[in-house]
């Protein structure tokens, strides 16, 4: 008996909805990665994305109108999103940023969208979730890809002008990730349509957790097809299926609303049984039963690697703006907060973790712009990319502290904060999409014989045995080489590579490669020993498939760093941080998959080639902590370009907290000036500030403009330290215990 035969008794069958979801997507930088040469090359010469003169003109005009119009205060605080924003969706065509221009679609590049969704998402979650729907996996991007011409030339037209709004309903209260035991069928048989018999489908489904489909008018359902009459052939399960139901259409069921962490974006149910569809409901047509799910793995690329992460960036520029102005005009004991070293460790985490964010966002829309559909980088942006816009959100609730809870229109945090979970848990939970996603398709597609040995293992061809004996001579020679390769740069550092003209930057390319080198030979051995065993052993295959991400965002950061960058030299404790972050989280999971591989005498020789003989991994050291909480507190080039998501409207809490920021940057010689004068004339008591400013004033210390400028920014100061406070009841979310004029004054 063959080794090949023995191979296909052992390993687990791969099932058909495991199989499509493999086959989906394009391979890009990844398979470098996992192959442990990281193309550096290649990432260098990636165009580089920017914003058309269309898109720059939408976000200075209707995004930015948009901005002007949201309360988001008062949304949280309602039932529904003001008739007056939705129309002005889809008057200015925020749900058709992906439709091509020849259905009268924006077709906006995926760094555009993503740039657009990540602003609106700074100001509001529920608002940005609504554009995010129509612009991911949905009807329009079904419909561009696989509907007739007539559905196209009908749909999206419509779509893109927002007389149509559209959901997809495919997770069912008994199947959410696992999509192919979903239990909604649908029987081939014959009805009426038109007044006429025609064949078709009867449908029953019972979905929850679809966004807008409590206000949709189109619906796109996913369900299984069975043909028991065999109207259709000779099959009796045709597989899943999508198509595209009007909500006026007899049986469909839409409108009960969920309430998702109180962020009033619609999300909701949908039901229908025994409802009769023609077949031209089907989306791409008779011919397309059966392939929808296939249609779905292809078409994920969009929530995953744009809409989804855009939110865990929003997250991260609005929490280091806001945490970075406060924690510089906040003062306790006469210092800024910003300058003790518990709260520096807090800010340089997020200073260095938004840099890794937008490196992160940019490089995966860049890639998404050439046309590709990388399936393992946009599982890793959505994984980490939320989570990472998780711990910068919580680094700065932990800051401001008092500040942060007090819900009101003042608060930057409060709603994003509430809204972050809602990214993490959709498009495929987190869990699922570290535990599961990443490393699993990672080493079907990126290892370079893999899938061709396991597709031949499963084979039934007669000369399958000598083909699968060529690909594992191949396999072999492959693995060594990997070993081989890993041990030199393990123990001969000298020998690393680096190809960047930067000084500063090569260190860490060698890290990078290193680390890379040494997933190689463990993803390979793991392979060989455990076999399908490592399917089941989720915490292994996750740390393998951290590596590879880990990787993913180092080269991310080097490649933002190197190209949009203006003033490296402010910008490079920030680049530091990132990288080592990065770097030392991929040589964590190295050591720590390597101390639990069950096989005693594969993991003493995994330790051997990787050099991982100790389990401790260096943690980012103090002195860069200080370095760049102290660059984080400047009014730099750099804060800019990792807060130009967050646009300020007049008289809001983030507009409070810039004004206050630099105002004290403007009077910082002032303020030292007043500390020199009061050492000479101490003024005691020591009533307020203004007593203070007044009084040196009087003695001629301070000057007429430095009195004014002092006061100013003592005005400013103290409205940004404040919160939001309301009449006993709080009936009323307008009822504050201020006046709005008098906020407009104090601004």
């Amino acid at each position: 008996m063959s080794l090949r035969t023995n191979l296909k008794k052992v390993l687990p069958p791969i099932s058909v909805t495991e199989q499509e979801a493999l086959d989906a997507g394009d391979v890009w930088i990844e398979s470098s990665i996992y192959q442990g040469k990281p193309d550096m090359q290649a990432l260098r010469q990636l165009p580089k994305a920017k914003l058309s003169a269309d898109e720059q003109a939408f976000l200075d005009g209707p995004v930015q109108t948009l901005l002007e119009m949201i309360d988001d205060f008062e949304l949280t605080n309602s039932k529904h999103i003001p008739d007056n924003i939705l129309d002005f969706l889809g008057k200015e065509k925020f749900f058709s940023m992906i439709i091509p221009k020849k259905f009268g679609g924006l077709e906006f590049s995926p760094y555009a969208n993503s740039t657009i969704v990540a602003t609106i998402a700074a100001k509001s979650g529920a608002i940005a979730v609504t554009v995010m729907v129509p612009n991911s996996l949905g009807p329009g991007e079904l419909l561009m890809h696989y509907g007739t011409e007539s559905q196209q030339n009908y749909w999206l037209p419509r779509l893109a002008v927002g007389q149509d709004i559209p959901c997809f309903a495919l997770t069912s209260p008994e199947a959410g990730s696992d999509a192919g035991s979903i239990p909604d069928a649908a029987i081939v048989t014959k009805g009426m349509w038109e007044g006429k018999e025609v064949l078709g489908l009867s449908v029953s489904w019972d979905k929850r957790y679809i966004t807008l489909a409590p206000i949709a008018t189109v619906l796109g359902l996913a369900f299984k097809v069975f043909d028991p009459e065999q109207l259709l052939g000779s099959e009796l399960e045709l597989g899943i299926t999508c198509a595209l139901l009007p909500k006026s259409h007899p049986g469909v069921e839409l409108g009960n609303r969920h309430d998702p962490m109180g962020m009033r974006f619609y999300n909701g149910t949908t039901r229908g049984e025994n409802v009769f569809i023609p077949m031209d409901f089907i989306i791409g047509g008779q011919d397309n039963i059966g392939k929808g799910w296939q249609m779905l793995v292809s078409c994920l690329g969009a929530g995953r690697g744009i809409s989804l992460p855009a939110m865990g960036v929003a997250t991260a520029h609005s929490a280091f703006k806001s945490t970075a102005e406060y924690s510089f005009v906040r003062e306790q004991f006469g210092v800024p907060i910003g300058r003790f070293e518990g709260i520096q460790d807090k800010l340089a985490d997020i200073a260095g973790k938004t840099f890794l964010l937008e490196a992160m966002r940019v490089l995966t829309t860049e890639g998404l712009g050439e046309g590709l559909k990388p399936s393992v980088v946009t599982a890793i942006a959505k994984y980490h990319m939320t989570e990472l816009g998780r711990d910068v959100m919580n680094s700065a609730m932990d800051v401001q502290a008092g500040k942060a809870i007090q819900r009101g229109p003042q608060n930057t945090l409060a709603n994003g904060y509430s809204a972050l979970p809602i990214a993490i848990t959709v498009e495929g939970a987190n869990i699922l999409t570290r535990n599961l996603m990443i490393f699993g398709q990672g080493a079907m597609r990126c290892h370079p014989h893999l899938k061709e040995m396991v597709d031949l293992i499963h084979s039934d061809d007669s000369v399958a045995d000598a083909e699968f004996n060529k690909v594992l001579g191949k396999t072999v020679r492959f693995s060594v080489k990997n070993a081989l390769r890993s041990t030199v740069n393990s123990y001969l550092p000298f020998m690393r590579s680096a190809e960047s003209s930067l000084l500063e930057v090569r260190p860490y390319e060698k890290r990078l490669n290193a680390l890379s080198s040494k997933l190689a030979p463990l993803a390979d051995f793991s392979l060989l020993v455990l076999g399908g065993d490592l399917k089941k052993a989720e915490l292994l295959s996750a740390r393998l498939g951290d590596v590879i991400s880990y990787v993913y965002a180092a080269m991310a950061t080097v490649r933002f760093y190197e190209q949009r960058v203006q003033n490296r030299q402010e910008a490079l404790p920030f680049f530091k941080y990132a990288m080592e972050w990065s770097l030392q989280q991929g040589e964590k999971a190295i050591v720590d998959f390597v101390n639990n591989f069950p096989n005693a005498p594969t993991r003493y020789l995994m330790r051997t080639l990787t050099n991982t003989y100790s389990s401790s991994v260096r943690g980012i050291s103090d002195d860069l902590i200080r370095e760049l909480s102290t660059a984080a507190l400047q009014d730099s080039d750099i804060k800019a370009d990792l807060t130009h998501l967050v646009k300020t409207i007049p008289g809001d809490g983030n507009d409070i907290n810039e004004q206050a920021f630099k105002a004290k940057h403007a009077a910082m010689p002032l303020l030292s000036k007043v500390h020199k004068a009061l050492k000479k004339h101490p003024v005691i008591p020591f009533v307020s500030f203004e007593n203070v400013v007044n009084k040196l004033h009087e003695l001629n210390e301070l000057s007429d403009s430095d009195k004014a400028t002092l006061l100013d920014y003592n005005e400013k100061r103290k409205l940004a330290v404040r919160v939001d406070e309301f009449t006993f009841d709080m009936v009323d979310v307008n009822d504050l215990d201020r006046s709005e004029d008098k906020q407009a004054d104090a601004a």
